[in-house]
This record gives structure tokens, C-alpha cells and sequence, in this order.
């Protein structure tokens, strides 16, 4: 994975995140509201995962980097 491509999806985990477009379930559960869909985040065991095709297909993402940089900043302000 090419560091231009990392940059790019962090930027739009990023936007997703001010633009208030993740949501937190239950527990380890979120939705993500991407440019193409709705989809299905879940944290846990220290790994994240979404439903979207990109994530299936590299196991990385802008919405999976999006709960990261979320769960990340609740435990900093903890």
C-alpha cells in the first residue's frame, strides 16, 4: 500500500469524522456513512473491520481509519 494512497484514506476518515458522519452503536459497533453507502464498523480484539468492498478487498479503509482516529481521541480525552 503506497504511502500517498494511506494519506488520501486518512484524509477522508477524517472528513468523515467533522462532517459527523460516524455513528456509535452499541458496544464496539458503528455506522459509517461513506460517499457510496452506509456500512457496518466493528472494534474489537484490538482489530477493526467494515463491510465496505474496499476494506474487503485491501482490509483497510477510510471508515475502519475513521473509528480508529475515533476510538483513539476518546481514550486520549479518558
Amino acid at each position: 500500500m503506497s504511502a500517498l494512497y494511506v494519506e488520501v484514506m486518512i484524509d477522508k476518515a477524517l472528513r468523515l469524522l467533522q462532517s459527523g458522519r460516524v455513528e456509535r452503536l452499541e458496544g464496539d459497533r458503528y455506522n459509517v456513512i461513506g460517499n457510496h453507502g452506509t456500512y457496518n464498523v466493528v472494534a474489537r480484539d484490538g482489530k477493526v473491520m467494515c463491510t465496505c468492498p474496499g476494506f474487503q478487498s485491501r482490509r483497510r479503509c477510510s471508515h475502519s481509519s475513521a473509528v480508529t482516529i475515533l476510538r483513539s481521541r476518546r481514550r486520549q480525552r479518558s
